[in-house]
């Protein structure tokens, strides 16, 4: 007999809500309400608590303190699906229960994790939760579980159990998706979980989406959400496709770190991940840069006037500006700026940057150089506004060289000319201004297309983080612990 059953307030976008901490590591609740405060016009409902939420790192009266300050938060404007699944059944029955007791809507539940538990042995844990008489969504989350739900085995504890009103399955398994569509679709409701499949997910059939990128982007997923609703499919995969890569580098770079680096450079902080995951880790300095483009695309970081005081004078722009951008930019006698970009290992781009004045030591650099040595050495002069110097790292041999070469030179200046665009490198400078531009190609690389974007990534980084003064000492020393190699993508 059904048991399980749908209801009317488990639809639509949920953040899966990151847990801010503070520098000496306690859940930081000022920014948690500023985190919620953010969201709460864009969403349906909120999960504190989730796997985005570090709940495993944290103590259980921590989550306890975290659900209550959401639950305040929220003051009953939206539904409260608080995560509650732990490694034991014992543990997950007691945070459940005070869940209830506090006044969450329901609880996600994970699958008990770590030991790996056979499917009974699930299924037996799931029906203590049940037992507890607060509404339940049952979690799928096998990349971090170790245990993927069977077709059958979802739909016995969805279907059997009194207070099962859901699924959530963040696999990503498309295939399974649809099996959940064609055993339960109408009985329960079923939530993707996996950003990078939502649209999809939702035009198959999908009630709603729990996300970690909901934590920067809520307003967009409402969109794709509303666009699905009214059979906008165009629309709705427009939206995707645009996120697409912002999402990626969130679910695929370590997503709680990714999420909170993005938000901080939205001017929200949240602190930093617990350890094991650590700035500069799974989330390295270059995914930074890439997430920053992506949330200026998507006009997630505001542009502001920043003045670039060239020493004689000064010059007006507006960039798309971080908290750690200095709005007054100065000190032009030397920047230095480095930047990576890849994969695949043989066409990884490692550029060093000098940038400076036309008449001081960059621009007097540039034409000793080009006197001393010129094509001599492979040094290009590749631009003249800015000033630009290309040289490589790696002698020039063979004639694959060189065309490499000119593929990476190419990828330089498409990043200057964009850089010119979104104002880092303003008009009214450029002619006073001089650019020195080492740029690494493999001798064994071979994509073309790649060497050239990859260059055009890494210059673009080591642009803006020369004129920003990046990495900062406090950055550094946030990094440290995961300083690597810079040829870290080596097996």
């Amino acid at each position: 007999m059904t048991m399980g059953y749908k209801t009317d307030w488990f639809k639509g976008i949920f953040p899966a809500l990151v847990t801010p901490f503070t520098p000496d590591d306690r859940v930081d609740e000022a920014a948690y309400r500023e985190l919620i405060r953010f969201v709460l016009p864009h969403v349906n409902g909120v999960v504190p608590c989730g796997t985005t939420g570090e709940f495993s790192y944290m103590t259980m009266e921590e989550r306890r303190q975290a659900i209550q300050i959401c639950l305040d938060e929220v003051n009953g404007r939206v539904p409260v699906l608080a995560g509650t699944g732990c490694t034991s059944t014992r543990d997950t029955v007691a945070l459940t229960t005070w869940a209830q007791e506090a006044g969450a809507a329901g609880a996600l539940v994970v699958a008990p994790y770590f030991l790996k538990p056979s499917f009974n042995e699930v299924y037996d844990h799931f029906r203590a939760v049940d037992e507890i008489g607060l509404p339940m969504v049952l979690y799928n989350i096998p990349q971090c579980a170790g245990t993927h739900f069977k077709w059958w085995t979802a739909e016995g504890m969805a279907l059997d159990f009194d207070n099962s009103i859901g699924i959530k399955d963040s696999s990503g398994d498309l295939p399974f998706m649809e099996a959940m569509f064609e055993k339960v679709s109408g009985k329960v409701s079923i939530f993707v979980g996996h950003d990078e499949v939502v649209q999809p997910a939702l035009a198959a059939g999908a009630d709603g989406a729990i996300l970690a990128s909901a934590n920067l982007i809520p307003d967009i997923w409402q969109k794709v959400y509303q666009a699905t609703l009214a059979g906008d499919i165009e629309t709705a995969q427009a939206w995707q496709q645009k996120v697409q890569k912002l999402v990626r580098i969130v679910v695929r770079c370590s997503s709680t770190q990714a999420v909170k680096e993005g938000l901080r450079a939205m001017g929200l902080e949240m602190g930093n991940s617990r350890h094991p995951i650590m700035p500069g880790g799974g989330f390295k300095r270059e995914d930074y840069e890439e997430l920053r483009l992506q949330l200026e695309a998507l006009g997630k970081i505001e542009q502001v006037p920043v003045t670039y005081d060239l020493g004689g004078r000064q010059v007006e722009t507006r960039l798309c500006a971080t908290p750690q951008t200095p709005r007054t930019i100065s000190g032009f006698v030397l920047k230095v700026g480095e930047g990576f970009a890849g994969p695949p290992f043989q066409e990884l781009a490692h550029v060093d940057l000098l940038i400076g004045l036309k008449d001081g030591p960059v621009g007097r650099a540039i034409e000793r150089s080009l006197a001393e040595w010129g094509a001599e050495r492979g040094l290009q002069l590749i631009n003249q506004r800015p000033r630009t110097l290309i040289v490589p790292t790696v002698t020039l041999r063979t004639a694959k060289q060189r065309r490499l070469f000119a593929e990476a030179a190419e990828g330089v200046n498409l990043a200057i000319r964009a850089s010119v665009e979104d104002g880092f490198l303003p008009e009214g400078a450029l002619d006073d201004l001089a650019l020195i531009v080492n740029a690494f190609v493999h001798p064994a690389a071979s994509i073309a297309k790649r060497v050239a974007f990859n260059n055009y990534k890494a210059t673009m980084q080591a642009i803006r983080k020369a004129l920003e003064g990046r990495p900062t000492v406090e950055e550094l020393l946030h990094e440290k612990a995961s300083a690597r190699h810079p040829f870290r993508y080596a097996p």
